[in-house]
């Protein structure tokens, strides 16, 4: 597992990558239904990117992370993806949701996991 400065330094930089697709990319995603809810998904995989940035930062800092790193990502996200297409707004917050729902998930199995393995020893 990558610790919390390396993963910073790639979240940032696959955020960079993918905030910079999807603004050269702008006028083909919104040229149809389907690539506007592409652009929203789009969008939403520019959050989980962001949050990972953010949670790494505010770790790396000694900070507690919690819902503010959340919003301030999806904030983010929405405006990146508002400057593709109005409807992938609401994709992109719709996908969003759905992604963060499975990492939460995700994070609770891996701690529920690093607790059983703590209380054998």
């Amino acid at each position: 597992m990558a610790g919390p400065g390396s993963s910073m330094l790639y979240s940032f930089l696959l955020s960079a990558v993918i905030l910079s697709l999807q603004e050269m990319y702008r006028a083909k995603l919104a040229s149809t239904e389907l690539f506007t809810i592409l652009g929203g998904f789009i969008g939403s995989l520019f959050f989980l990117v962001l949050l990972t940035f953010i949670g790494n930062f505010q770790e790396t800092c000694g900070m507690r992370t919690g819902w503010g790193a959340v919003l301030l990502a999806e904030v983010i996200a929405l405006i990146a993806a508002s400057t593709v297409h109005r409807v992938c707004i609401t994709t992109c917050f719709l996908f969003s949701v759905g992604l963060l729902y499975e990492v939460n998930k995700i994070s609770g199995a891996m701690l529920s996991a690093n607790e059983g393995k703590t209380k054998r020893h």
